[in-house]
């Protein structure tokens, strides 16, 4: 049930996007920071790359449970728990003296950054009605389209500043004194009278729930680099399997009158299901761009890592844009810009390929222009995609429409790497110009296609069920507004 608006609703947001946007920058920043950091502390390949993983992986698979303990035991608690977990280990990262010190603060600062984010959603979708939650969504999308480039750069600029000769470390220690001022913002701010029915976490589903997401994610995050060895085709195979133990584990919960981590009936209603399957698509052509613009751009056109950062300038500022000015508009506009949206990010995708085929490679001025559309495109379809999911069932769904959106944009977002990172360079084999337009190229044309999948879905997600045996049996929230 939707809480009556908080006061001070602007230090609320402030403190929830605030951790939210710490969470989503350290996924990027310490891509920048891996060559300093396997300098300093004499790390090898294999602890570099669980340093980036460790972080990934730990927030992916706690995202539902995280979101299922603010309902449990408290929405502040939760993320108030979690952003100082978050500060604690950035602190420790920040200190570490070997690699495996720094590896163990990344898995913990993953966890602390999973209960911080999975509360964001929850808490607009309970403290926010009508244009303050419109707004507020606008600016979550904006946060996010911020976040994964401006952990990239901020990464880049403190580790060459090389801060009181500290290298890497102030990439880390920014993070304290932030985290020290939202936490200060969030206790004094978030509402302490959560609704909370007096269940129990359910541990079994937890389990089960987290071994099936560290099968899934693992081989995603690993396998690409690891040359896709038969490890990760077993771990893919026995993910399948786990996620049908979970949905066992779960009905078996239900029938007892317990709390399941996720309500089933839930992903069986039209709205919640395709629209996170059409984000799913969506959000891994995202992660796919930004792997392989980098590479080509780089790489196979000899530009400037400068180049290549500001070439997604205008994508940035043009996601950032959509939301807030969605947010303007009526809900039932807002929701059509889910499958509308989507329709410009692939006509931008497929304009980028012509444009390519028609050897226009060196043409940066274009480029930039159809990346500037394709923001404008996936920030107007991911803000639609939230208002969607938001206004279709009550605040009682709140906390799992949470968890499983953040989760989504993991799993999509590492999906999106493995296949189209997979795909191009598998196409650029030979490392040169030549090869790296011809790779660019046809997965530009993937990306559109994919792009379109996902709008139909974004179409379905958003059309009336035909029958009374089609309507949700989960309320549907713009009934109570």
């Amino acid at each position: 049930m939707t809480q009556p608006n908080p006061p001070h609703q602007g230090r609320l947001l402030v403190a929830l996007l605030g951790g939210m946007f710490l969470g989503s920058v350290d996924i990027a920043i310490v891509n920048v920071a891996t060559p300093s950091i396997r300098e300093h502390l004499g790390a090898s390949g294999a602890e570099v790359e669980l340093i980036v993983s460790g972080y990934t992986l730990t927030y992916a698979m706690l995202l539902v449970t995280s979101a299922r303990l603010g309902t449990t035991h408290g929405l502040r608690k939760v993320y108030a728990a979690g952003l100082a977990i978050f500060t604690l280990s950035s602190l420790a990262c920040g200190l570490a003296p070997t690699a495996g010190v720094l590896l163990a603060a990344r898995v913990v600062q993953g966890a602390g950054a999973a209960l911080c984010t999975s509360q964001v959603l929850t808490g607009i979708q309970l403290y926010f009605e009508g244009s303050a939650r419109a707004r507020a969504i606008g600016l979550y999308t904006a946060v996010l389209s911020t976040s994964a480039v401006l952990g990239q750069v901020l990464g880049g600029v403190l580790i060459s500043a090389d801060l009181f000769g500290l290298s890497w470390r102030p990439a880390f220690l920014l993070n304290v004194p932030i985290g020290v001022v939202l936490y200060v913002l969030a206790w004094r701010n978030l509402p302490a009278h959560d609704s909370r029915d007096g269940k129990r976490l359910d541990l079994p589903g937890v389990a089960v729930l987290s071994a099936a997401l560290l099968l899934l994610v693992l081989p995603l995050v690993l396998g690409r680099e690891s040359g896709w060895p038969a490890w990760t085709w077993a771990s893919l195979a026995a993910s399948v399997v786990a996620f049908i133990g979970f949905v066992r584990v779960e009905r078996r919960q239900s029938e007892r009158g317990g709390l399941p981590l996720v309500t089933l009936s839930l992903l069986g209603q039209r709205p919640v299901a395709f629209a996170l399957l059409s984000q799913a698509a969506t959000v891994a052509t995202y992660f796919g761009l930004l792997f392989t613009l980098a590479l080509y751009l780089q790489q196979g056109l000899g530009k400037s890592a400068a180049v290549s950062g500001l070439s997604l300038v205008s994508w940035v500022a043009a996601f950032g844009i959509a939301g807030p000015v969605l947010g303007r508009l009526r809900v039932e506009t807002r929701k059509r810009a889910a499958p509308l949206g989507r329709i410009v990010l692939a006509a931008a995708f497929a304009a980028i390929f012509l444009s390519l085929a028609l050897g226009q490679a060196d043409n940066e001025a274009l480029l930039i222009t159809l990346l500037g559309i394709g923001g404008l495109g996936y920030g107007a379809g991911f803000s639609g995609t939230l208002t969607l999911l938001t206004s279709s069932v009550t605040g009682e769904y709140a906390a799992e429409v949470s968890g499983l959106f953040n989760t989504t944009i993991q799993v999509g977002g590492s999906l999106g790497v493995a296949v189209f990172g997979t795909v191009y360079l598998d196409l650029a084999l030979n490392a040169d110009r030549s090869s790296a337009i011809h790779a660019f190229t046809t997965l530009t044309a993937l990306l559109a296609a994919t792009v379109a999948v996902a709008a139909v879905l974004a179409q379905v997600a958003l059309s009336r069920p035909r029958t009374s045996a089609d309507s949700p049996a989960v309320p549907d929230a713009s009934a109570h507004r």
